[in-house]
């Protein structure tokens, strides 16, 4: 167990928190009428970002994100070259993914219809 690689981890996490809650929020605010909740909290924390575009839109969705994207791929690439063992499990997943290509295809098939389907149901519930 190393604790660097948790606290980077941890790090990371709560970096690209402000994004994911600003994502969530604009997917949030759009499920009901905004008069309800969470759609009225979704919209206040959407509002907030909006009315603040030097630390909303610079900072957290794109600052702390682009940070994230930079030590996390130092890290990555760090790690790859360091670490044998991590070189040969990424080899024997490729490997057993591409055994099983047609599997994983009707899988990731799967998953991108029941998005689809429950972005439709959520557009025509809130029309």
């Amino acid at each position: 167990m190393n604790i660097k690689r948790y606290a980077a981890a941890t790090a990371e996490l709560l970096l690209i928190f402000p994004a994911a809650l600003f994502m969530t929020a604009l997917f949030v605010r759009n499920l009901q009428p905004l008069q309800f909740e969470p759609a009225r909290t979704a919209a206040r924390i959407v509002s907030w970002y909006a009315a603040r575009p030097h630390v909303g839109l610079w900072v957290f969705l794109i600052g702390l994100p682009l940070v994230v994207l930079v030590t996390g791929g130092g890290i990555i690439w760090w790690k790859w070259r360091e670490e044998a063992a991590l070189r040969q499990a990424a080899r024997q997943m490729a490997a057993t993914l591409g055994e099983q290509l047609a599997t994983v295809l009707i899988a990731g098939a799967t998953l991108a219809a029941g998005g689809f389907l429950a972005i439709v149901a959520l557009h025509v519930l809130t029309d």
